[in-house]
């Protein structure tokens, strides 16, 4: 089996750290369950790009217990776990192309090596696999059936594909499951980009000044539990409904070139490029700390920054200092990569037990009805999306009522009025 991983000698602590997680994913562990019964995926070759963590490792071992083949390469250079890794290897015999801080030349080239075992799956976060197979790897899409995407960036993508008429293959937007994005990107996405912050600069919250930079569900998330720690939390947007529900919120809203004067953390979470630019960080004020938790560092213009600054070394292991002519010292984050998973664990797994309960049944539905669909992007079944909030509710102990008969008569009637 071929693989790429920094140390097998990490297997063990992988296991334990695996073991420590599924103790948090019952949904998953249902469906993995029945997978091993009914084999759903038998034959099926998944693809899978994604931020190697020990939620991932449960969802590939799911993945297997239903019969896939699996390949697994890191959607990101700073995400993976590298015990994680060792554990995928040696415990689930699943190839595993990975290591933690790899370089550009490296990450595509674990991407390529996925592709190399043919897979009639993709599953992505952030769509560096299919856009791959797509540009470089065309000969692929004959065996392709379809793919996933977990994350709003990577949705954003393939939109973008299916809109230019370019896409080949159905693709599922996990990220648009009820279950995903109000659950994963809000509460997930909210504590551990604080959490990755926190550890990365160990500096007190409370009573600083925190510039969100943009307001959807994964910004929501972060404005939220920054208020919670005592911040004074500003939202940039650009969008003027967004923009509005963030003021009633409770947020100040402005441009960020009024923030950017006033900011001690800033964090962009947008799907978009260069939202902090060259002019912005010219005006920070000394000891501003920047990080982005969108999915690439694009959202930073770090060349601008570059540009203005003189760099001043690693003073942390994920902060990078640069100096200003005049003396202000403006500090970098994991070098503008996703904090929460750079400096921190990434997602609890209680919330990725729904996310990657998506994938897992959304692959089940690609191997029974891709012959029915188009080369479109398509939300999660709303079949799917409702049984994995039904799981998770009985999981929490939690039961919720139901329609009697006349209340579903009156629902699909017209003619009963007051």
């Amino acid at each position: 089996m071929k693989y790429h991983i920094a140390d097998m000698g990490l297997a063990d602590r992988g296991k334990s750290s695996v073991d420590w997680a599924n103790k948090s994913m019952p949904v998953l562990n249902s469906i993995k369950e029945r997978f091993e019964r009914e084999k759903p995926l038998k034959g099926v070759r998944v693809g899978a790009c994604l931020h190697v963590t020990t939620e991932t490792a449960s969802l590939m071992d799911t993945l297997k217990a239903g019969g896939a083949e699996i390949a697994l390469c890191a959607s990101n250079p700073l995400s993976t776990q590298d015990h994680v890794a060792a554990y995928l290897v040696k415990y689930s015999g699943i190839p595993v192309f990975a290591i933690r801080g790899e370089d550009r030349d490296t990450y595509y080239g674990h991407i390529s090596s996925v592709l190399d075992t043919k897979p009639n799956i993709t599953m992505d976060d952030g769509a560096d696999l299919v856009t791959m197979v797509h540009s470089e790897r065309k000969e692929l899409i004959p065996g392709i059936i379809g793919g996933t995407e977990e994350t709003t960036t990577g949705v954003i993508r393939l939109r973008a594909m299916a809109a230019d008429g370019v896409l080949q293959f159905p693709m599922i937007a996990v990220n648009d499951a009820d279950t995903k994005h109000l659950f994963d990107n809000r509460y997930g996405t909210g504590q551990s980009t604080i959490d990755g912050i926190v550890r990365a600069t160990n500096r007190l919250l409370a009573g600083s000044v925190f510039v969100v930079c943009g307001y959807g569900w994964c910004s929501r998330g972060v404005a939220m539990r920054a208020k919670g720690m005592g911040a004074d939390v500003i939202v940039t947007e650009i969008d003027p409904i967004r923009a509005l529900e963030a003021v009633m919120d409770g947020y100040r809203v402005m441009p960020i070139a009024e923030a950017a004067e006033i900011g001690d953390f800033f964090c962009t979470l947008t799907g978009n490029i260069n939202v902090i630019r060259k002019e912005h960080f010219q005006v920070m004020k000394d000891g501003a700390i920047v990080s982005n938790s969108g999915h690439f560092n694009v959202e930073l213009d770090i060349d601008g920054l570059k540009e203005t600054a003189e760099y001043g070394g690693r003073i942390r292991e994920h902060i990078d200092e640069y100096r200003l002519p005049d003396g202000r010292n403006i500090y970098l984050l994991a070098e503008g990569r996703l904090i929460n998973l750079a400096a921190a664990e990434g997602h609890p797994s209680s919330v990725m037990d729904m996310s990657f309960a998506n994938q897992a049944l959304s692959a089940e539905y690609l191997t029974e009805f891709s012959k029915d669909l188009e080369r479109v992007v398509y939300s999660v079944p709303t079949e799917i999306d409702r049984e994995i909030a039904r799981l998770k509710l009985r999981s929490l102990g939690v039961a919720i009522d139901s329609l009697t008969e006349e209340q579903k008569k009156y629902l699909n009637s017209w003619d009963m009025g007051t």
